[in-house]
């Protein structure tokens, strides 16, 4: 065999999919990846990593428990690359979603998880930690939903104290909760819908959104109207008019307004002298 052919055989094994050498798989999710994959994408500049959290609880008769989870991967995912440079870390899928003697909030309905607040936050902090020590610099908190938000910008307080002397830093971006609710919200009103299809709780907005992202996480021969005004089986709003059309508008808003918010809070970063206490 001619040497140009030797060597032609050598570079197809060491990029191809059956070689031992095959290159780093195109993608953003950090479980995917093996261990040297992180260190060289870390060593070649990829040093932002977003925690997504999510929660596995009840969302009505038409959406399964895991809404906040699935929804949280996919955003995240599209939020990083649009970013560049960032991966994503597995999805918290253990919230804070009420008490449990006796059950309170989204514990009342069969099939919810929940975890005390400072175990949340415990879990939060110590794989923000766990990512500084591997060399990521910027580890951004986003939560899908509501009961996350306080506990993320705590578990930042506390990471970005005892890391000022170091340039690595936390980052609890509420723009991405702020756009999935007030922003949405409006993109909806402004389609003609009524607060009372909207909701707070798998509603118009949450099941749109939730049709353009996994349509099999929604029951679409649920999506009715409430049988009266207010919560029905767990959900406040009405689905009916729910479309994967409105939930990828809301798509688009979300993953702009939180690469804003995260391009900003970045730029903040950069702009702090190491050693300054936030």
């Amino acid at each position: 065999m001619r040497t140009s052919a030797v060597l032609a055989l050598v570079a197809w094994t060491l990029v191809s999919p059956s070689g031992g050498w095959a290159e780093t798989p195109a993608t953003v999710f950090l479980e995917e990846l093996t261990w040297t994959e992180v260190r060289d994408l870390v060593r070649a500049g990829t040093t932002t990593i977003i925690l997504p959290t999510g929660g596995t609880e009840q969302n009505g008769p038409h959406m399964a428990l895991g809404k906040h989870n699935v929804r949280a991967k996919a955003l995240a995912a599209a939020i990083a690359r649009t970013l560049g440079g960032t991966l994503v870390a597995p999805v918290l899928a253990y919230v804070p979603e009420g008490g449990l003697a006796p059950p309170t909030g989204h514990m009342r309905y069969a099939g919810t998880i929940t975890l005390p607040e400072p175990v949340f936050e415990g879990v939060l902090e110590s794989a923000a930690r766990s990512f500084a020590i591997h060399g990521f610099r910027d580890v951004v908190l986003i939560g899908d939903s509501g009961g996350n938000q306080a506990g993320q910008e705590a578990v930042a307080r506390r990471l970005n104290r005892g890391w000022a002397a170091t340039p690595t830093r936390a980052h609890a971006i509420d723009g991405y909760y702020r756009a999935s609710t007030t922003g949405a919200r409006a993109l909806l009103e402004s389609r003609g819908y009524q607060d009372r299809e909207i909701g707070s709780h798998a509603g118009a907005l949450d099941t749109s959104l939730m049709l353009a992202v996994d349509p099999s996480v929604v029951r679409q021969e649920r999506l009715r109207a409430a049988p009266g005004a207010g919560a029905w089986e767990g959900a406040d709003g009405d689905p009916s008019r729910a479309s994967a059309e409105l939930g990828r508008l809301i798509e688009q808003t979300i993953v702009a307004q939180t690469v804003d918010a995260i391009r900003r809070s970045l730029a903040r970063r950069e702009a702090t002298p190491v050693g300054s206490r936030p």
